[in-house]
């Protein structure tokens, strides 16, 4: 009899029953779940930080070059690929590019047999904001332009021109209104005098897709 028993309740304590093994599975499962949403939610968030700190490492970058390009004009015009002589700044919506200038400051770190200053252009293509430039100042037809692609999703890049003091006006918050600036900045050829003097300051705009409106105003050096 005591043998019997014995058997009876080793047979009753191995093995799982099938309701066990559901539920094991089941909270399996779900904590493998909670584990993976929060691993995802983490990744997630991680993803996003790298994506804005690449993007405003980016749009830095771009401001970067602005800045010293526009605060290191010279006035000092080049000659293009045609012979005609360009002046020291240009640009707007009727230019070939919405900002050409000449600028100071160009590091010659080998030593090469050129000049400290650069001409560079501006410009939008596809969305893409470009900063291009020259190895030579007065160019010839076959003289290589380069280009630097500066920051993707640009909406719009828009520059404006004082011309003169009398232009400058500043509101009761003290934001200078660049409403009666002018839009283009180039050389009337049909003159008698072709010569085109620089502006007084530039305000640039560049319309970002994911942050809507940059706004800088930059005052020209005197040369």
């Amino acid at each position: 009899m005591t043998v019997r028993l014995a058997v009876k309740a080793s047979a009753r304590q191995q093995g799982f029953t099938l309701i066990e093994v559901l539920v094991a599975l089941a909270i399996t499962a779900f904590v493998a779940a909670a584990a993976y949403a929060g691993i995802s939610t983490v990744l997630d968030g991680a993803g996003q930080l790298r994506s804005v700190a690449q993007r405003t490492e980016a749009l830095e970058r771009a401001l970067g070059f602005l800045d010293r390009d526009l605060r290191q004009f010279v006035d000092r015009p080049v000659r293009d690929e045609y012979g005609e002589e360009q002046p020291a700044l240009s640009g707007g919506p009727l230019a070939y590019f919405p900002l050409s200038l000449t600028r100071d400051g160009w590091y010659n770190t080998q030593q090469l047999p050129r000049s400290d200053l650069q001409r560079v252009h501006y410009y939008l293509e596809e969305g893409v904001l470009w900063r291009a430039y020259y190895p030579v100042l007065d160019r010839l037809p076959n003289t290589p332009r380069l280009a630097v692609r500066l920051l993707d999703d640009v909406e719009a890049l828009e520059v404006r021109f004082l011309p003169d003091v009398d232009r400058l006006e500043v509101n009761r918050d003290g934001i200078v209104d660049t409403s009666n600036w002018e839009r283009n900045w180039l050389v009337d050829r049909s003159g008698a005098n072709p010569a085109l003097v620089p502006p007084m300051a530039v305000e640039l705009r560049l319309d970002l897709g994911d942050s809507g409106q940059i706004r800088r105003l930059y005052v020209l050096p005197e040369s």
